[in-house]
């Protein structure tokens, strides 16, 4: 099995106890990567839920996710390049800069994305990322 990259839905999924949690958890098991940018994302739907962020953050350290099973990358040059590139393909079907930090992520480090979102098969063999859908 694979290490992934996750985008926000995948640890949103996994954190909230949502379909495909149980799912994401597996994968969890060897280890993952998730762009600055999707975890970014992700903190903003807790914060937006009344979640202080700082304190989320400590408590996924404390549970051995953060700096344990899910690394969280800075974006390079790179990534910025390839976010930028990818940005026409998969506009009109509503992939935004997280999504494509999170596909530019896959790409550099050659791992499969993990996402929610099935819409992102429909690029799949323009972006050279593979595309895992957990729900």
């Amino acid at each position: 099995m694979s290490a992934f990259v996750l985008d926000a839905s995948a640890l949103l999924a996994y954190l909230q106890d949502e379909e495909g949690a149980s799912e994401v958890a597996e994968h969890l098991a060897h280890k993952a990567s998730m762009s600055a940018a999707s975890f970014a994302e992700a903190l903003s739907k807790f914060a937006e839920q009344g979640a202080e962020p700082r304190e989320l953050v400590a408590k996924l350290e404390e549970r051995g996710l953060l700096g344990g099973l899910i690394d969280v990358e800075p974006l390079t040059l790179d990534d910025a390049i390839t976010i930028a590139e990818l940005h026409p393909s998969t506009r009109e079907l509503g992939i935004g800069l997280g999504d494509r930090a999170c596909l530019a992520l896959g790409r550099r480090l050659g791992r499969p994305v993990m996402t929610a979102d099935r819409v992102w098969t429909e690029v799949e063999s323009a972006i050279k990322v593979d595309v895992y859908v957990f729900r």
